[in-house]
């Protein structure tokens, strides 16, 4: 049996250095996108937005961060146009570089007591920079992956850039949690969280060495020979695939988990005013183990989607890790360290992946290579947009003195993730769909057992 060309695309052997662009590419710019969430828990309520009431310290302080994500769709509206008429490879070196210089940025701003109003103004500014740059990432990286990607393989392959973005969480983590350990509140406080943002130089250099190595993917290659590639690509991907995309917006709404593990989560742990009083340097480990599982857990789920589908690992993990997020909560807030990382590891480190690791293969999956990166960067960065406003929300309806926080932040959680799922479930299966016909609402699968010998093929020629 010979595999059709677009199966088997020329240069296929830049399959394996693409995985690997993209893992490292989303770990450095994830990092930076991260070390800002950790922060904004952790020490900029006290230097950027001083109160005499704590709710409103941490409530502006959380705002900050969902300021980033509503730059997002503003982003991949324009990263998104420019990857479908430039190509990936492009959009990601760009990406990369606006991300770097904007986090360089943030560990020499002034604080609060030095210039005033001034200060969060400007922190604002480059939240939403880093909002802007970061959504042409995952879109981007994912489709230039999938196009890569031998037959049958497209779910594990994919699976790397998600990998890369939970070693970029633990990256942002590992970084603090020396700082937060060694150096006493006030120095940290004072000059310490400085260094992880002025480390976002070796993220600029690192990444653009990484990501100038690797080739277009033959998928845009032929459109771009066949003059195929569109004129508007926003507008193209709005009127033909909007079914879709609503399904995208709906399932990336699962960005409420790592938001309610990573960011409030953080915050109802660590704040004073909650008075659960975890240390800074514990706290910070729960993340930085879930994440090491998710990174063990990833490549598994996306090489079991290729065999099973990319829609049941989705509907599984989003119930799953929605129900979990109450035992999560339950743990911080009865002060158990132990039991809150078990809850971490179960919730986030396992389960949560179902959904985490098949998204990079499903999302681009659902479009035609001519508005790929616009139909995915746009769907999905206006659904964890409105998951980002969630940490502001949290802390209004379950504030510092609330009895009640698991319950009200794990009801919201789980009600978002029973949307997810349904997005998923009425969405068509994708992986054994040929990539030229990716996109196509009546396409035809490959059937079962000659999709079975492409991909045993394909892992064979590994």
């Amino acid at each position: 049996m010979t595999a059709s060309p677009a199966i088997a695309p020329k240069g296929r052997h830049q399959s394996g250095k693409a995985a690997a662009s993209g893992w490292i590419g989303s770990a450095l710019e994830y990092y930076d996108f991260f070390i800002y969430a950790t922060a904004a828990s952790l020490v900029f309520p006290q230097i950027f937005f001083p109160s005499e009431n704590p709710r409103v310290a941490i409530v502006a302080s959380l705002a900050t961060y969902g300021v980033g994500y509503v730059a997002r769709p503003i982003g991949a509206f324009v990263l998104g146009h420019w990857g479908d008429t430039h190509g990936r490879k492009n959009v990601l070196i760009l990406c990369m570089f606006l991300m770097g210089i904007s986090t360089l940025l943030v560990g020499i701003l002034p604080t609060y007591q030095q210039v005033g109003i001034l200060a969060p103004i400007l922190l604002v500014i480059l939240r939403l920079v880093q909002g802007f740059a970061v959504a042409g990432e995952i879109s981007g990286a994912s489709s230039m992956i999938m196009e890569h990607a031998p037959f049958g393989r497209r779910g594990f392959f994919a699976s790397f850039t998600l990998q890369g973005v939970q070693a970029g969480q633990i990256l942002a983590a590992a970084v603090f949690l020396p700082l937060a350990h060694y150096m006493p509140d006030e120095t940290f406080n004072s000059w310490g969280w400085r260094i992880p943002f002025l480390l976002s130089f070796v993220v600029i250099i690192a990444g653009w060495i990484i990501r100038r190595e690797v080739e277009e993917t033959p998928a845009f290659r032929q459109e771009e020979a066949e003059h195929a590639t569109p004129r508007s690509p926003v507008v193209e991907a709005i009127r033909t695939t909007w079914p879709d995309m609503i399904r995208v917006i709906c399932m990336a709404l699962m960005n409420t988990i790592p938001v309610v593990a990573t960011v409030f989560g953080a915050a109802y742990a660590v704040q004073a005013a909650y008075g659960i009083g975890f240390h800074k340097d514990v706290y910070l480990w729960i993340p930085v183990l879930g994440n090491i599982v998710a990174c063990l857990v990833i490549p598994l789920v996306g090489n079991l989607s290729d065999r099973i589908g990319r829609r049941p690992p989705i509907i599984v993990g989003a119930l799953g890790s929605g129900l979990l997020a109450f035992g999560y909560l339950y743990a911080i807030s009865i002060h158990s360290v132990p039991l809150a990382i078990l809850m971490s590891l179960l919730m986030w480190g396992v389960v949560y992946q179902g959904y985490n690791a098949v998204f990079p293969s499903f999302y681009p999956e659902l479009f035609p290579t001519r508005t790929r990166v616009s139909s995915m960067a746009i769907s999905q960065n206006i659904g964890t947009t409105i998951t980002a406003l969630l940490p502001a929300l949290f802390a209004t309806v379950a504030p510092p003195g609330a009895t009640n926080v698991p319950l009200m932040v794990g009801s919201i959680t789980f009600a978002i993730c029973c949307i997810a799922a349904a997005a998923a479930w009425s969405a068509r299966e994708t992986y054994r769909v040929r990539i030229e016909d990716l996109g196509k609402p009546n396409a035809a699968p490959v059937p079962k057992a000659e999709y079975d010998h492409l991909r045993t093929e394909a892992a064979a020629s590994r």
